[in-house]
C-alpha cells in the first residue's frame, strides 16, 4: 500500500478521528497534513477549544505520519505548547514532519495552524516501533 492508502486504512478504523472530523489533506512517506473543523462540542467553559482536542488532533497527525509506511508505531512521549486560542468556526491544520529516526523510535514535529496560517500549537511526539504491521493489527 502507498502511504496515503495506509493512512486512509487507519482513518477508516479510527472512530475518534472521524468524530473530530479529521480529513487527510496530504500524505507521503513519514509525513502528513490533516485538517479538522472546530465543532461546538470541542469548546470549553472559557469559550475556546479544549486543549485536549488540540492535543488529540496532533496525536492523530503523529499516528498518520509515523504509521503510513505500514510498520506500526505507538506514541511513547508527547508534549505540546499552546500558542494561540482556538475558537468555534476555526479550521485547524496539523503538519507532521519526521525529525529523527532510529531502529526502534522516531521523533516527529507537528505544527498546528488555523485557517489564517497562524500557529496555534506546536507538538513533538516520539513513537516506539512495535515490530508489527498496521494491517495485521
Amino acid at each position: 500500500m502507498t502511504p496515503l492508502e495506509t493512512a486512509q486504512y487507519m482513518l477508516n478504523q479510527d472512530y475518534f478521528s472521524q468524530w473530530m472530523g479529521i480529513s487527510l489533506v496530504e500524505v507521503r512517506e513519514h509525513y502528513c497534513l490533516i485538517e479538522m473543523p472546530i465543532k461546538k462540542e470541542m469548546i470549553n467553559g472559557l469559550k475556546t477549544v479544549h486543549g485536549g482536542v488540540t492535543f488529540a488532533f496532533a496525536d492523530s497527525a503523529l499516528a498518520f505520519s509515523s504509521n503510513n509506511m505500514g510498520d506500526a508505531a505507538v506514541a511513547l512521549n508527547c508534549m505540546i505548547n499552546f500558542t494561540k486560542a482556538v475558537r468555534l468556526g476555526d479550521t485547524l491544520f496539523a503538519e507532521s514532519i519526521l525529525m529523527a529516526d532510529t531502529r526502534k523510535t522516531a521523533v516527529y514535529d507537528i505544527t498546528i495552524t488555523n485557517q489564517h496560517k497562524v500557529v496555534v500549537a506546536s507538538f513533538r511526539g516520539t513513537v516506539y516501533k512495535i515490530d508489527k504491521k498496521v494491517i495485521d493489527l
